[in-house]
């Protein structure tokens, strides 16, 4: 019995031994592989790079990029849509090499559409849903200010404001002011909309609303406002002292009492933070529609001081100033 015990003793310890050896070398073995695998694929990561498509060389458009560029540290190869002309973006985009696509305003994102086989990153658009609406590979930064913000920063400036009138085509930006009556019930205002679906209907209808408003606000709607259009408007606006707040600065340039709009280089910010998600692998296809979170408030203090209206020192230092 004690030389079988001893046989058996002996097979068990010589067949453990068998198994750690083995294992031993699988182990060494996989983790070399891994090693390896580790150290190639940065190599094919940084071959691969962000194709960036800017609409236009402007300054707002090179703020947002270098937003992008502080969050967003991959390759960049930039092509400016109004420097190179007629272009083809399915040969701009080298397969295996483009990780993604930044795309800097609307003539920027129209042209990004048309490739669905990387991620696409959007910015400085106005108005991008129907664009890009149904698709499964575009994310990006709106250039909406939601409209509780907006109406927010009215009541700041202009206290005593309680009847705004709006214009706007209801299949352009219906939804928005949907929103905006919604958001306006909430901080007591009354909303004094109007639709228009013609432009030549504008300055009757504005003109309608004396008596009826004591503020007016601006949208981006391009059945509302032309160059005709908003004319008229700033023109009512002073003769009746009646506050118009816009989407824009350069509305204020022009005779707006105020605007609320977005600081591009935070709206860079976003956008790099998103593309960094993106890459990372999350969300790739599940496209986000992302606010911007900053508002920036411009005021015209000309304008202020011909219509008797006097700002609060707290919301003056907190805005950009035009005199």
């Amino acid at each position: 019995m004690e030389i079988i015990y001893t046989i058996y003793f002996n097979f068990s310890s010589s067949y453990f031994n068998f198994l750690r050896y083995y294992f031993q070398k699988v182990t060494k073995y996989f983790i070399s592989l891994l090693l390896i695998l580790t150290t190639l694929y940065p190599s094919a990561a940084a071959g691969q790079e962000i194709l960036v498509l800017q609409s236009l060389r402007i300054p707002p458009y090179e703020k947002a990029l270098a937003g992008f560029r502080t969050v967003c540290d991959a390759p960049i190869r930039e092509l400016v849509l109004s420097e190179t002309g007629q272009i083809n973006l399915n040969e701009a985009v080298r397969p295996g090499e483009q990780r993604m696509i930044l795309a800097i305003g609307m003539d920027a994102l129209t042209k990004a559409k048309a490739i669905d086989k990387v991620p696409v990153v959007y910015l400085m658009v106005l108005n991008p849903m129907p664009l890009v609406s149904g698709t499964k590979n575009i994310s990006g930064i709106s250039m909406s200010i939601s409209p509780e913000k907006q109406l927010s920063a009215l009541i700041e400036l202009l206290p005593q404001v309680n009847h705004v009138g709006i214009l706007y085509d209801p299949k352009k930006t219906g939804g928005f002011v949907k929103e905006a009556e919604d958001a306006a019930k909430k901080l007591n205002i009354v909303m004094v909309s109007r639709q228009i679906w013609n432009p030549k209907d504008v300055a009757a209808t504005i003109t309608a609303l004396k008596g009826q408003i004591n503020a007016f606000w601006m949208i981006p709607d391009v059945t509302v406002f032309s160059p005709e259009t908003t004319e008229f408007l700033l023109l009512f606006s002073l003769e009746n002292r009646i506050p118009v707040m816009s989407f824009s600065e350069k509305y204020v340039e022009l005779g707006a009492l105020f605007s609320v709009s977005i600081d591009p280089y935070d709206t860079g910010l976003q956008a790099g933070e998103l593309a960094r998600q993106i890459l990372a692998g999350n969300g790739v296809w599940n496209p986000q529609h992302i606010e911007p979170r900053k508002g920036v408030i411009t005021i015209n203090t000309a304008v202020a001081k011909k219509m008797g209206i006097t700002i609060d020192e707290k919301v003056m230092k907190k805005a950009r100033i035009i005199e």
